[in-house]
């Protein structure tokens, strides 16, 4: 060092100090800049997943249930007791030339031979029968004879008198509702032949039952009639009554089986059985009523056979009731139509000829216009209805 030169001396020792004043310089500078916080690579994230939502099914149209037919109101029928009462104006009106005509005839000045025969005609006429005609006429000229009654007010007591012998009082006119074996509910056969208005009969007389308290099942057994089975559901519908029916051309037998086995097992009172009525073959409805009866029977015997006729056949109608005698044990007769006829005899003629009471007469269209027969009411509105 001592050998240099001291101008190189002084050269390398300014050298030294201008370096070592910018080092200086440089690091103050530095120690003076803010510090930036440490900034760490970003880590890209993916946004947490929403649930996924089903897209919602495009909305159906609102479709609302078809309402169901409203069911029919169940009716109340009316009581049965007084009915004949009520209904007393139309039998007096039907049949008001019978009682008319036989008072006109027995009020005559003279009661010969020709005025007797008349009031023969009159009744026969009214479909009396010729058994019954002779003996009211044989007993009304003994009575008047030996009385020797001509008023008015006499003749018609007599009057009375005898029609209420030849519709015979004593017969018990009451409904069956009770099973012969005490077991299970009363089964009814209801006969008659088709147009006599079987079908709406036996609607009627469920009616009459119901009113009553009975509580009624029935059987649609006319499986050959396509409207018999529909009428009888509706005459059902409006009271509360179950039906049993099958389709068309079933066999019968097996509809009134099965109507007997749902009374049973429903707790009825009485099963009512609405049968066919072909007359074309009396064989084959001796047969076909023959075999419902007996398949009926396998459960419980039948307690009651009601025939039905129409009044207004008069003599034909006799002869229905006939060829149904023989063909099953009729126990009870239903009359039709029995205020559109001034043929009221037909009530005595049809019990002399089955030895069976006339049980209900029907005397207008309504629901509830069939009466238990009450022989009382009946002739005093053939008898007292003349009045005036």
């Amino acid at each position: 060092m001592n050998d240099l030169p001291v101008w190189l001396i002084v050269v390398i020792a300014v050298a030294v100090v201008a370096v070592g004043g910018a080092l200086i310089a440089y690091f103050r500078s530095k120690a003076a800049e803010p510090v930036e916080p440490e900034t760490r690579p970003q880590v890209e994230t993916k946004p947490e997943a929403e649930p996924e939502v089903e897209p919602e099914a495009e909305a159906e149209p609102e479709t609302r249930p078809e309402a169901a037919p409203a069911a029919p109101e169940v009716e109340t029928p009316a009581p049965t007791a007084g009915r004949l009462v009520r209904l007393r104006s139309r039998l007096s009106r039907s049949n008001n030339a019978l009682g008319k005509g036989l008072l006109a005839l027995l009020s005559s000045d003279k009661l010969d031979e020709d005025v007797w025969e008349e009031v023969e005609d009159t009744l026969l006429g009214a479909d009396v029968g010729i058994t019954d005609t002779t003996r009211i006429v044989e007993r009304l000229r003994e009575r008047v004879k030996v009385l020797g009654t001509r008023s008015p007010a006499e003749l018609r007591t007599l009057l009375t008198e005898e029609l209420t012998v030849a519709l015979e009082p004593d017969f018990d006119r009451a409904l069956a509702t009770v099973s012969p074996s005490g077991e299970g509910p009363a089964t009814i056969m209801v006969v008659g032949v088709n147009g006599s208005g079987k079908t709406t009969t036996c609607g009627k007389i469920a009616r009459v039952l119901i009113a009553d308290g009975h509580t009624v099942v029935m059987g649609a057994a006319d499986t050959f009639r396509a409207a018999a089975a529909e009428q009888l559901e509706t005459w059902g519908s409006r009271v509360g009554a179950a039906v049993v029916r099958r389709g068309e051309g079933a066999d019968p037998a097996s509809v009134a089986f099965d109507a007997v086995k749902a009374g049973a097992d429903e707790g009825a009172d009485v099963v009512l059985v609405d049968t066919a009525g072909r007359l074309q073959n009396k064989t084959g409805l001796m047969d076909e009523l023959g075999k419902v009866k007996r398949v009926i029977e396998k459960q419980s015997p039948v307690a009651e056979t009601l025939l039905v006729l129409d009044a207004t056949t008069g003599q034909n109608g006799l002869q229905q009731a006939k060829v149904f005698g023989e063909v099953c044990r009729i126990t009870g007769v239903v009359l039709t139509k029995l205020d559109g006829t001034a043929k009221g005899g037909i009530v005595i003629a049809v019990q002399r000829q089955l030895g069976v009471p006339v049980k209900l007469v029907g005397l207008g269209e309504g629901p509830d216009d069939l009466a238990p027969f009450e022989v009382g009411e009946f002739v005093g509105a053939i008898v007292d209805g003349t009045e005036g």
